[in-house]
């Protein structure tokens, strides 16, 4: 969600800095609508889209922005300041939300509270990338390594690790994508054809019709679920030997729905390109506005559901553009990127970009 880690310092593409807002976009559209699915198929055949593909799609970006470079002390610093410092501030501010809402809490920092388990995989991402970078064929690694962690039930949400090596295929390949310059050498970012472009919209559009057309079949075998990567493959009533090519099966789904959906994302500069360098903020913000409307009840049972889901997703966007603003980046700054000089021993965040 940020460019810390970014190999070296580069004149910023429009595109990514686009990718990154409709990215952030369909993380508040997954959560907004969640409440809406008791109610309604089409609904629920919304949030299986989403969710089959937005978490991938973020992981690819952020492996795209990393480095397998030896770790500096700057860049370990890095890591503390941008993903383990907000991570603890914001799991506190659940743990007393919580506790006002319900009257109970559970301050466990090994449970990341809703969202923030993405931080803690991102720290791990980062700091495990040197070391797989260094073997032969990193991107079968992770694919395998993924695969096989479905298999171990003692791999469970404790400090994101289930999540970490579920995902891990996709931040791998975004790091191979840059590392390779697969991008540039095969003209990816190029001008893109009207009918690249309407097919790509037309998989998309499939992939919702077939979510809708089957939403009975989809909750039977709790595919939401597997989109999560997060339980094993016992817990997901699936223990049989043949349960790592479902895993297979969808990390080969998210990569033809991100393609997709990379595809439609303008290269231009646009009005809300600027704000795709903020995501950070919506993606820390966001569950605190959609909380009180979650917990209410005031999402359950409207009616025309036709009416409501537009609805939920125009306000998806405004959330996203409001809290990427620069007065809701003013307000948040010191609590969504703190900076820390006095918990080191010397300076080593004042030095210049990519220095030690």
């Amino acid at each position: 969600m940020t460019d810390a880690d970014t190999p070296a310092p580069t004149t910023r593409v429009p595109f990514w800095d686009n990718a990154r807002f409709a990215a952030i976009v369909l993380v508040v559209l997954g959560h907004a609508v969640q409440r809406l699915t008791y109610d309604s198929d089409a609904a629920e055949a919304l949030y299986l889209l989403v969710y089959a593909f937005h978490m991938p799609l973020f992981a690819l970006v952020a492996g795209y922005f990393s480095s397998s470079a030896e770790p500096t002390r700057r860049r370990m610093a890095r890591v503390f300041t941008d993903l383990i410092a907000p991570y603890a501030i914001f799991e506190t501010l659940w743990t007393l939300t919580q506790f006002f809402v319900t009257g109970r809490t559970n301050l466990d920092p090994a449970q990341p509270s809703w969202t923030l388990w993405f931080l803690l995989a991102l720290a791990l991402f980062r700091v495990t990338l040197p070391f797989l970078a260094l073997l032969r064929a990193p991107l079968v690694w992770a694919v395998a390594i993924s695969v096989v962690a479905g298999y171990l039930p003692s791999i469970d949400s404790t400090f994101s690790i289930s999540r970490f090596l579920g995902l891990l295929p996709f931040f791998t390949l975004g790091w191979w994508l840059r590392e390779h310059d697969v991008t540039e050498r095969f003209g990816l970012l190029a001008v893109r054809p009207v009918r690249v472009r309407v097919l790509a919209a037309g998989v998309l559009v499939g992939a919702g019709a077939l979510a809708f057309a089957f939403v009975d079949t989809w909750r039977e075998v709790r595919l939401g679920t597997w989109f999560f990567f997060v339980d094993a493959y016992a817990d997901l009533d699936a223990p049989q030997w043949w349960a790592g090519a479902v895993r297979l099966a969808i990390i080969a789904l998210a990569l033809v729905l991100m393609t997709a959906f990379l595809l439609l994302i303008p290269r231009r500069e646009t009005r809300w390109t600027p704000l795709g360098r903020y995501t950070m903020y919506v993606y820390l913000l966001h569950t605190f506005v959609l909380y009180p409307f979650r917990q209410s009840g005031v999402l359950r049972g409207l009616e025309p559901m036709w009416l409501w889901i537009p609805v939920v997703v125009l306000a998806s966007v405004a959330i996203a553009v409001v809290l990427s603003s620069r007065p809701v980046r003013r307000v948040f700054r010191p609590l969504v990127e703190p900076r820390m000089p006095w918990l080191f021993r010397d300076r080593v965040l004042g030095a210049g970009r990519g220095s030690p």
